[in-house]
């Protein structure tokens, strides 16, 4: 009986998430200015029982409605109310579109085609997440709005001029945010350049299933599957290592809370991270197809986040430098672990570690990460 109104109540929920609106809408409003004057916008993508906000500065997922077992909606997402929050006091990364390289680049140097370039250094000896100026600190364009009865989407297109941050090539790049009927977001980023350069674009929108501002995401249960993971030293940089999951903290291949092993101080990976700040590996190169990556659910609000991409690597970040000094909607002070991160992407440092494979983009090329993320519920 006790199973029978969980398989009920479950179906209960997908129909409200299905049947909660008629069409999926795209509405416009300016969110505020950037410090030259230029309006930054936020899109409002709803269908069904989900509601996402984008603006156009950074490409930003600031805001994600998602009801619960309950039927309930909360945000599921951290951010900020105000545009100039994002531009003066976003060193998390909220919500963000990284690029052109994602994560970090060690000393901020790569050779390609027999020449040195160097990016400049944000993360104490390192480059991070393109540099001080990346994707997440630049007006980004509208290029396209799309809706009908099954889906609704925005496009956004920024063109980064040959030299920027010290990357070649003009690099033009789109990013397609959709909501559809099925309860899934979709982030489609796509790039071509006209000289040979890197792209390693993902997202850095920072979750916590049981609402953004309600504390700790430790109890939330993570799977991913994958076999190793890509140690780092003292500044977060790849080893080169490819060292097996088993037997580790590292080892998220069956479900199991965020928090359970992120204190064993006996292992120096969750020393030299603060916790988990790494990169997994699904696989050595990209699929043909996406596959499953991870999946986090929250036992106390039922929510259940599905990520699937074609990418090689999944870099899982627990929040640990969110320190209680940044503010979110409500008044909600964010502390370490109060959300996570889920970076699909190529391997970091991958232009020094030829082990790696390639993140080098040619003219004729187009690179793209298509992550989606689906959302249900589980009621036990």
């Amino acid at each position: 009986m006790e199973e029978c109104e969980m398989r009920v109540s479950a179906l209960v929920i997908a129909l409200l998430m299905m049947t909660a609106g008629t069409e999926a809408q795209v509405t416009k409003k300016n969110f505020g200015k950037t410090p030259d004057g230029k309006t930054v916008e936020m899109f409002t993508i709803k269908d069904g029982a989900i509601e996402a906000h984008i603006i156009t500065y950074g490409g930003i997922v600031q805001s994600l409605k998602v009801p619960d077992k309950n039927g309930k909606s909360a945000d599921v997402v951290l951010g900020f109310d105000t545009a100039e929050e994002y531009i003066e006091g976003n060193k998390p990364f909220f919500g963000a579109i990284i690029g052109r390289y994602g994560n970090r680049i060690a000393g901020g140097k790569f050779q390609l085609n027999g020449k040195t370039f160097q990016i400049p250094l944000n993360d104490g000896p390192n480059a991070l997440h393109g540099g001080p100026k990346g994707f997440d600190k630049v007006l980004w364009k509208i290029a396209e709005v799309k809706q009908d009865a099954r889906q609704a989407s925005v496009t956004l297109r920024y063109v980064s001029p040959d030299g920027e941050m010290g990357y070649p090539g003009n690099l033009a790049v789109t990013a397609t945010y959709t909501l559809d009927e099925d309860n899934r977001l979709s982030i489609d980023y796509r790039a071509t350049t006209d000289k040979a350069t890197l792209v390693n674009l993902s997202n850095h929108t920072y979750w916590n299933l049981g609402g953004e501002g309600s504390g700790s995401v430790m109890d939330q249960r993570l799977t991913i599957p994958a076999d190793s993971y890509l140690p780092v030293d003292a500044t977060s940089i790849p080893t080169g290592e490819f060292a097996s999951v088993a037997g580790t903290p590292f080892d998220f291949r069956q479900p199991k809370p965020i928090g359970r092993d992120i204190r064993t101080g006996s292992d120096q990976q969750l020393l030299n991270g603060r916790g988990y700040d790494h990169n997994w590996v699904i696989s050595r190169r990209a699929s043909a197809a996406p596959r499953m990556v991870a999946r986090v659910e929250d036992p106390a609000s039922g929510r259940v986040l599905t990520l699937t991409s074609s990418q090689p690597g999944l870099q899982f970040y627990s929040g640990n430098f969110l320190d209680g000094t940044t503010v979110g909607p409500g008044g909600h002070i964010y502390r370490q672990g109060d959300a996570f991160v889920l970076e699909p992407q190529l391997f970091p440092d991958t232009p020094n570690h030829p082990d790696f494979g390639s993140a080098v983009l040619r003219p004729g090329q187009t690179y793209r990460n298509l992550m989606v993320y689906r959302f249900s519920t589980v009621n036990h």
